[in-house]
Order: structure tokens, then sequence, then C-alpha cells
């Protein structure tokens, strides 16, 4: 019989897969990093608890591509700056991804919120543009021209939240309480300069980010970096205390909210 490809792979099979993942090389990403103050007030309202506002209202928007062979990608963020249990790090609102595959991995293993949307850097000399967009809009947009190398940082860690989660099948809630995530991110950066310019955050009801306004811009880069990542599970949090939060991951909010009517099916 002719192989049943939805059939169980073998422990080969899967052992193979395993050591191909542990041996992949190093990927660099070219990629805009713009660093802002916000409205403290408006940071503090987007963290769930038991995320707490950092030192500053810190807002980073990181728009990448990856020149895959055969597979171009491009990654973008959108995060905050937050507080867990003494730890420092950053609590990621949206991440569009150009492709499915990098979507899938991240939202399922590390409840990462990631959407598909197009990610766009663009060099030309000098002049540099970057933007994010997803629905038809461009919701963030770095303008800029490169002033000048930076020196390059070691390699250094960064941490960021993600809470990992399945919405319940009736719509009230969750299947089970959530997860807080720590994800460690190990990286390395060949190549930084300097970027004058600025950043435009436009209207839309699907990424919201124009709430968390720049009031002053910190930093503006543009580099080569790669990057792995390890994430844990360090606690489950309260489901009523995050649920108001949810809206946050999904573009149509009323479909998780909204349970089937008592006696039908989906």
């Amino acid at each position: 019989m002719a192989r049943v490809r939805y059939g169980a792979r073998t422990g080969a099979e899967i052992a193979a897969a395993r050591a191909a993942r542990s041996q992949l090389p190093d990927i660099w990403s070219t990629g805009v990093v713009a660093l802002w103050e916000s409205d403290p007030d408006a940071v503090a309202a987007v963290l769930p608890p038991p995320l707490e506002p950092a030192g500053r209202p810190l807002v980073r928007a990181s728009i990448s591509t990856v020149e895959l062979p055969g597979y171009p990608l491009g990654a973008g963020s959108v995060a905050v700056a937050a507080v867990h249990d003494g730890h420092e790090g950053w609590y990621p609102l949206v991440m569009p991804m150009t492709h499915e595959r990098a979507l899938t991995g991240g939202r399922e293993v590390f409840g990462e919120p990631k959407k598909l949307g197009e990610v766009t850097v663009e060099r030309d000399g000098l002049v540099v543009r970057a933007a994010l967009a997803r629905h038809g809009i461009e919701f963030v947009e770095v303008r800029g021209a490169v002033s000048g190398p930076l020196p390059l940082p070691g390699p250094a860690d960064k941490l960021d939240f993600y809470f990992k989660f399945l919405p319940a099948v009736d719509g009230e809630g969750f299947d089970s309480d959530p997860v807080l995530i720590h994800c460690t991110r190990h990286e390395k950066v060949r190549r930084l300069e300097r970027l004058s310019g600025d950043v435009v955050l436009r209207e839309s009801v699907y990424d919201p980010v124009a709430d968390l306004p720049v009031r002053r811009l910190v930093e503006l880069t543009i580099g080569e970096k790669t990057s792995d990542q390890r994430g844990r599970a360090v606690e489950r949090v309260s489901a009523k205390a995050l649920l108001p939060y949810i809206h946050q991951r999904y573009d149509d909010p009323q479909q998780i909210h909204d349970g089937p009517p008592e006696g039908s099916a989906r």
C-alpha cells in the first residue's frame, strides 16, 4: 500500500526532523529598530497582569527581512517594555509575518501574537524606509537616512513575555488557565548603523498601535543580526484577569467571546 501521508510518522522520521532543526546555521536578518517613549498610561493599559510597567514607558518597533534561499521572509513586532517578577523584558502586541510557516510555530509553541501581514525594508544608498502593514494599512512606517556606524554590541540575551492559551470551546473564557511564557533570545549583531528620521503611526482598527504615540524618539537603527530563542512556562495566570485583553490577539474578538448557542453545532 502506498504511504498514507496523514498516517503516523516513524520514530526515525521524528528523530531526523529534530536533528535537522538542531543543526540550523545562523540566519542573518536585515532590520530597522525604532525605540520611543510613549504615554505611560497608555503603555500600562495594554499590559495584562501579572505584567507591570517598566521604569520608562518604552515602545519598540522591529521590522526585518530575511533572505532565506527560495523563501524570503518578513518579520516584525511592536512591543512595550514590561516587568515580571523582577525580570525586565518586552511584551509584544502584534508580530506580523509574511508566511504561515513562521506564524504557526510561534503562536502554537510560544504563544506569540503573530499574524499574517506585509513587512517592508528598503534601502537606497543612505535612504531607508521600513513598514508593517495589514489589511492594506501601513500602521507603522519608519523613514530615515543612515547617519553613521555604531559600535557593535556583544552577544546579549533579550526577554519577551507571551501568554499561551486556548479559547474555550463554548466561548466562555479558556479551556484551562493561561500560561505566562518567558522567551529568551540570544542575539548577535554583525552590523549596526544610526538612522536620522522619524516614525509614523497610522490609525488601524486591527492594529491600533497609534494609541502608543511617539512622545520622544530614543533610538533609530538599521543593522544585521541573528538570534535563537528558548522559552519556558513560568506560571499559570488568572483566566479572569487575562480575558479582558484577549482581543489583542484577534482581528475579530467577537468570535472568541461569542460561544455557540445551546444545541447548535459549528
